[in-house]
């Protein structure tokens, strides 16, 4: 999965927006300003996504192109590398997971307001 495949997938999650919240160089994807995607423009292509901690053990043990989150919570966070070791539906499978656990904590307020959305 290249950058161009990654932003396009997020930015089809409904009420995604992207912005450079950090520096010129860090992509960061959030649904209703909450951040669940972020990756660096400069170097090597990784995508930092939310996790569930116990799920975010067992998927680093299990790919070794998957590991703790570079600059966040470990336990809640993993970087996992865009280099090819893994197919593009299992990253977005692996985007999914970390939408919903996003959307999963908004109010139900924030809930409504994203089943508005287009």
């Amino acid at each position: 999965m290249n950058i161009e495949e990654l932003r396009e997938y997020c930015l089809s999650k409904k009420g995604t927006s992207e912005e450079f919240p950090f520096d010129d160089v860090t992509l960061v994807f959030k649904v209703m300003n909450k951040m669940y995607a972020l990756c660096s423009l400069d170097g090597d292509l990784y995508v930092n996504l939310k996790c569930d901690p116990e799920k975010a053990i067992t998927l680093r043990e299990e790919h070794d192109a998957i590991r703790p989150g570079w600059h966040m919570n470990k336990k809640h966070w993993n970087t996992v590398d865009l280099d090819g070791r893994l197919k593009p539906d299992f990253v977005k499978e692996l985007i999914d997971h970390s939408y919903d656990l996003v959307t999963s904590k908004l109010t139900k307020k924030q809930k409504e307001e994203l089943q508005q959305m287009k």
